[in-house]
C-alpha cells in the first residue's frame, strides 16, 4: 500500500498536469480566436473594396464624371440666371409704377379708434 504523502503528491502532479492542459487549451483558444478575428477582418476588407470598385464603376456610368455634372450645374445655372435677367428688364418698369401708384394714392382719412376730442 502507498503512504498518505506519496498519494497526495500523485495527486498534486495530476492537477497541475490538468491545469497545464486548460491553460494549453485557453492559449489555443485565444490564438484560434486572433486567427478568426484576422480573417474576418481580412474578408470584410476584401468585400469593402469590392463594394467600392462596384459604386465607383455605377457612379462614372450613370453620373458621369464630377467634372461633366459640375459644368451641368453652371450651363444652368447661367441659364436660369438670363431668364431672371431678363424678366426682369420686362417687368421692371411696371412693377416700379404699380408700386409707386400704390403710394402715391393715399387717401387722408381719422382712424376708427380716433375720438374727437372737441366734442
Amino acid at each position: 500500500m502507498t503512504s498518505p504523502s506519496a498519494g497526495i503528491q500523485q495527486l498534486l502532479a495530476a492537477e497541475k498536469k490538468a491545469a497545464d492542459k486548460v491553460g494549453e487549451a485557453r492559449k489555443r483558444k485565444t490564438r484560434r480566436l486572433k486567427q478568426a478575428k484576422d480573417e474576418a477582418t481580412e474578408e470584410i476588407e476584401k468585400y469593402r473594396s469590392e463594394r467600392e470598385k462596384q459604386f465607383k464603376e455605377f457612379e462614372s456610368k450613370h453620373a458621369g464624371s464630377k467634372d461633366q455634372v459640375a459644368a451641368k450645374i453652371d450651363s444652368d445655372t447661367r441659364t436660369r440666371l438670363d431668364e431672371m435677367n431678363r424678366a426682369l428688364q420686362t417687368y421692371k418698369e411696371n412693377v416700379i409704377s404699380e408700386v409707386l401708384d400704390f403710394i402715391y394714392a393715399i387717401k387722408p382719412e381719422l382712424h376708427k379708434n380716433y375720438k374727437n376730442a372737441a366734442k
